[in-house]
């Protein structure tokens, strides 16, 4: 592969512009699984939500302009069927290929977190997604001694058949990436998957994808903004049974990462340094709060069991259980508009700018399933509902 400048930053173009994995831009159920997910309003929640609701995606893209405009909405428009071939064509033109939730291909470790990706990019070898992996984050402005750390501790696991997850960042990330890359190591891209950031990592996440993978589930083409790191700190967090953190000062994405981890049920582990030295503030208070304190790969391999636990995990599928009946409101068995209207009046009543669990919500308001998630769908879509990441919900503040 080589690196060609573009308008939207420098991107990776493979030698060869097909990729075995990449489907057929016609592809009717690629396109509207694209569609669907790129159109307004339409995260990662929603999408599964309206798959499981309508069965397929194109139903999905048929019915949302109704339930837009039954949320008020008046100019909603899907995602175009051109727009969904440009980020095919560009994917081919990278070499990257999609992942979709529900296939054999995708991570197991990412399918059991809430409201995974329904697809990710990939440039690179897909297989290393379902090996034995550890994420290692830590400081970009890492000392010497956290750099030795670093790639001593990423290049002994592994020797041990660990695949090394890490972000691409300066520092830490780079040193871990480096020290892994004969065993294969994957690097979760904030923006697109064919925008390299930063710039300076170009040649090594040459090398990653050609032992390794880059991943991304934002567009091709993205350039990374600050507000699509936590994202990308969740998916680091999201692959792999257990996370490692070697350096990472008090109030630092690192510790997003650990953060993302826990929520997750996933171990997490963290190198200790000087109490004098700032960078080494986050590690030593994720020890201080429980997190399993490590000296080397030694101590990882220790602590997380051994086993290919990404390769042997059940893989779960996409989402295929359709809605229960609606409570009989009108003669098609649907609520009618009085009916929504209080619904919906219900659901807002209930929430407040802080995250409620959507189990609890379904609980105090006492109506079956199927009359509150259709009715949550159109919330969202109307910019009223937000859907935070562990099932949590509350009041966006638009409209």
């Amino acid at each position: 592969m080589i690196v060609q400048e573009t308008e939207t930053g420098r991107h990776v173009k493979p030698g060869s512009s097909d990729s075995p994995l990449t489907p057929h831009p016609t592809s009717d159920d690629w396109l509207d699984r694209l569609r669907l997910l790129r159109s307004r309003r339409v995260g990662p929640a929603t999408f599964h939500r309206l798959l499981a609701e309508y069965g397929t995606a194109g139903a999905a893209l048929a019915a949302l302009p109704g339930i837009a405009r039954d949320a008020g909405s008046r100019d909603y428009r899907v995602c175009s069927r051109d727009d969904a071939r440009d980020e095919f064509a560009r994917a081919r033109r990278a070499g990257a290929a999609p992942l979709a939730h529900g296939t054999q291909d995708y991570p197991p470790w990412l399918a059991e977190m809430p409201d995974p990706p329904p697809l990710l990019w990939v440039v690179g070898d897909p297989a290393v997604l379902r090996r034995p992996a550890i994420a290692m984050v830590g400081a970009r402005n890492a000392s010497s001694l956290g750099l030795r750390m670093a790639r001593g501790m990423a290049r002994g696991l592994a020797g041990a058949g660990r695949v090394i997850v890490s972000g691409l960042a300066r520092g830490i990330d780079t040193a871990c990436h480096d020290a892994a890359l004969a065993g294969g190591t994957v690097a979760v891209m904030a923006g697109g998957v064919d925008v390299i950031y930063p710039t300076e990592n170009e040649g090594l996440a040459r090398r990653i994808a050609e032992t390794g993978c880059l991943v991304s589930d934002q567009p091709m083409g993205m350039r990374p903004q600050a507000r699509h790191f936590p994202r990308r700190n969740r998916l680091i967090a999201g692959l792999c049974p257990a996370l490692v953190v070697v350096e990472a000062a008090a109030k630092s994405g690192s510790l997003i990462t650990a953060r993302e981890a826990l929520d997750l049920g996933r171990d997490v582990l963290a190198v200790p340094g000087h109490p004098f030295d700032p960078r080494a503030s986050g590690g030593n208070m994720l020890i201080r709060d429980g997190a399993i304190l490590v000296r080397g790969a030694a101590d990882v391999l220790d602590a997380v069991p051994a086993g290919p636990e990404g390769a042997d995990r059940a893989i779960c599928p996409a989402p295929s259980v359709a809605p229960s009946a609606a409570p009989s409101a009108t003669p098609g068995g649907a609520l009618g508009l009085a009916e929504t209207a209080q619904v919906h009046r219900m659901i807002l009543d209930r929430l407040s700018p802080a995250p409620t669990p959507q189990d609890a919500l379904f609980h105090d308001m006492g109506l079956p399933a199927s009359a509150i998630s259709p009715a949550l769908t159109r919330l969202e879509l109307d910019g009223l509902v937000a859907r935070d990441p562990g099932g949590f919900l509350r009041l966006s503040g638009a409209g």
